[in-house]
């Protein structure tokens, strides 16, 4: 972390989304409640300019749409910090 440029506090939680689980029927409600268990608060809470890592389209996509925050895969912070 500290050789990409990473600093700050690592926050777990799942978005809830898990793939096409919360596009389905009757899945949205479990879907956001478990985005709202740990992971939607730690991203409200992170100061202005934080990364938000996340590798996964289903977890980027939800975090999108919950908290209007843009999540990055991993490999794309490393490569702008490598050019």
């Amino acid at each position: 972390r500290e050789s990409a440029g990473l600093t700050g506090e690592l926050s777990g939680g799942c978005c809830g989304l898990a793939g096409n689980f919360g596009f389905e029927a009757g899945h949205y409600e479990v879907s956001a409640a478990c985005a709202e268990d740990q992971l939607l608060p730690a991203v409200r809470e992170a100061p202005d300019g934080a990364v938000v890592l996340a590798d996964g389209f289903s977890c980027r996509t939800q975090l999108e749409q919950l908290a209007g925050a843009r999540g990055r895969h991993l490999a794309e912070v490393l490569a702008q910090r490598l050019a």
